[in-house]
């Protein structure tokens, strides 16, 4: 009973943010991010076009030879492959879609990343 009931509030949190990034977005490109117990995933997604246009994950071969692919080292590094990803497909000001997770450890450090590799939001 528990599991459903973290679940739904996950749901309830993921569609609150995409309702709120949906409202302040403007037409910018969205970096969402993915993140499960051995791996993080982002993806910077057109929602006008309905397209991806870059993405990145732990499973990368740039990312490299980590020690644990579920640490904030390993989120510190997709978040500047995204970022390098997002200037070489000429994206510059971006929301962060953190969908249902919150915002701190892997999920933050992913988005640090991001910002001191050149995208803003």
């Amino acid at each position: 009973m528990a599991a459903t009931n973290s679940q739904s509030l996950f749901k309830r949190r993921e569609r609150r943010n995409r309702f709120q990034l949906r409202k302040k977005a403007n037409g910018r490109i969205r970096l969402t991010v993915h993140r499960s117990n051995q791996h993080i995933y982002a993806q910077l997604i057109d929602d006008a076009q309905g397209t991806t246009l870059a993405y990145a994950s732990t499973k990368d071969k740039e990312v490299g030879t980590l020690k644990s692919t579920s640490n904030i080292e390993a989120a510190t590094k997709v978040g500047e492959l995204i970022a390098a990803r997002g200037k070489k497909a000429k994206v510059k000001a971006v929301v962060f879609d953190r969908g249902g997770y919150i915002y701190h450890g892997r999920v933050k450090a992913l988005a640090d990343a991001a910002r001191s590799g050149g995208l803003e939001f």
